[in-house]
């Protein structure tokens, strides 16, 4: 079996795929920068139980974050839980994926990860939305290349900062109460913003990147946020809530 680390901002998103490259389960902690190794040994351990995992049945892992400090804890905890091989997404690793930024070395573990698992699962081109802390797009034209993408703050951020700014608004989820975009009170206002706002937001950009990339393009969207947002979307898109992780299995097998 494999087991696959996706670090986040927020979320730490686990998995374990079986030696058909089943996935047998997803689950999600808290990113904690303060845990230590014996901790994240404790919760990976907790989790294979819940799912009826025994840690004796892996043959490897992968790690991939956007919180480089964690690695070394990590790594540590798998290796006194699992005791297998470690591989960490980094730019020296094996991905398969011509990348065309300016600075390739610099592109992030969470964006490989997802171009790789969505190249070996839908067709050329691709638009890839990742709603997390950040929300992130990326582009990989027909040939397979990863042309860039687009950064900015993500839906959770952006509620947190309204919040903190407007002394008046209050802190709030994404689920909806109804369809209506006009809100007839302050909560029902600020949901209408930040659900109706991205999802015109993602239509939007797919617009702009079809036209830019010159052609029609296969748009799939990932992330712990998105399937409060997606469903309210004009565009047909693909809701994938195992891209990464899929894109973390395919990863180690390339450097295995």
């Amino acid at each position: 079996m494999i087991f696959t680390v996706d670090v986040g901002n927020t979320n730490i998103v686990i998995g374990a795929f079986d030696n058909d490259d089943k996935l047998i389960f997803t689950s999600r902690i808290a990113t904690e920068s303060s845990k230590t190794e014996d901790q994240y040994a404790i919760d990976f351990k907790d989790i294979l139980g819940l799912y009826g995992v025994s840690p004796d049945s892996f043959d490897g892992a992968i790690i991939s974050t956007v919180v480089p400090p964690l690695v070394p804890t990590l790594k540590g905890a798998i290796n006194k839980l699992l005791k297998c091989r470690t591989l960490v997404v980094s730019s020296g690793i094996k991905t398969g994926l011509n990348i065309k930024i300016d600075d390739p070395a610099i592109l992030g573990s969470d964006l490989v990860c997802g171009a790789v698992g969505a190249m070996a699962k839908y067709p050329l081109p691709l638009i890839i939305f990742d709603m997390g802390t950040a929300t992130t797009i990326s582009a990989i034209d027909r040939n397979g290349s990863f042309l860039g993408g687009t950064i900015f703050p993500g839906v959770k951020v952006s509620l947190r900062a309204l919040s903190a700014a407007a002394a008046q608004l209050p802190d709030i989820n994404t689920e909806l109460n109804g369809k209506s975009v006009i809100g007839r009170n302050s909560i029902d206002s600020m949901k209408s913003g930040i659900v109706f706002g991205t999802a015109s937001m993602v239509d939007g950009m797919i617009d702009r990147y079809r036209e830019e990339l010159g052609e029609d393009a296969t748009v799939v969207v990932t992330g712990g946020v998105a399937p409060s947002i997606i469903p309210h979307c004009k565009h047909d898109v693909i809701l994938d809530d195992t891209l990464l992780t899929d894109g973390l299995l395919l990863i180690y097998k390339k450097n295995s």
